[in-house]
């Protein structure tokens, strides 16, 4: 069973929708329980980053997905839930994340030419940069959907995947037993869903 984090912050209709439609038992639930209970975890999110860190701490839930990610479960951040995963943001002053994965969540516009616009929103090919697990059903420059104005940075070690919108920047991570994308699966058709397919099958560590 998926857990898929509700804290008040997320596309939560859309990814249940998405694991009902490859068959997957997934539960949107804010019970600490039944997130420990689970076989993997999904954390989304949209948003600004400090007020979703704010709820996830604020919830107590912060604390059983950082445990329950330690212990080795399975755990996929989605765009801003995926930003969550690092150490912290400089989105509207700094702010800390979880801190699963090294790295730092910044501006887009500190490297990108200033006559594309934020947020960067559209289809993008992923490019490859290493093998994910996530990527077993999918091809480099299969395109996936992307909503954001703040990127994953100082995080090279992880990073699987680059997308590039005037630069280069961070689609996908991986590291042990947790992984991020900065796109939204549950909206780039089946590319999407064979990236929430293969995470279903990812064991735990």
């Amino acid at each position: 069973m998926i857990a898929v984090v509700d804290y008040g912050v997320g596309n939560l209709f859309s990814l249940g929708c998405s694991f009902s439609a490859i068959g997957a038992e997934a539960v949107v639930t804010g019970d600490r329980d039944v997130i420990r209970s689970a076989d993997r975890i999904v954390l989304p999110g949209v948003g600004a980053f400090r007020d979703a860190a704010e709820k996830l701490r604020a919830s107590g839930l912060a604390e059983v997905v950082t445990d329950e990610a330690e212990r080795g479960k399975p755990l996929l951040g989605i765009c801003l839930g995926m930003q969550l995963l690092f150490e912290r943001s400089y989105e509207f002053g700094e702010h800390n994340g979880l801190g699963l994965i090294a790295g730092s969540v910044r501006p887009i516009s500190e490297v990108i030419p200033p006559n594309l616009k934020i947020p960067h929103i559209g289809w993008n090919p992923l490019i490859f940069v290493k093998p994910s697990r996530l990527f077993r059903y999918i091809a480099d420059g299969d395109c996936v959907y992307f909503v954001h104005s703040y990127y994953a940075a100082d995080c090279g070690d992880a990073v699987t995947a680059e997308a590039e919108y005037g630069a280069p920047l961070t689609a996908a991570v991986e590291q042990g037993n947790i992984f991020g994308c900065q796109f939204h699966p549950e909206k780039s058709g089946e590319v999407g869903l064979n990236i929430l397919r293969a995470f279903c099958e990812v064991k735990a560590v």
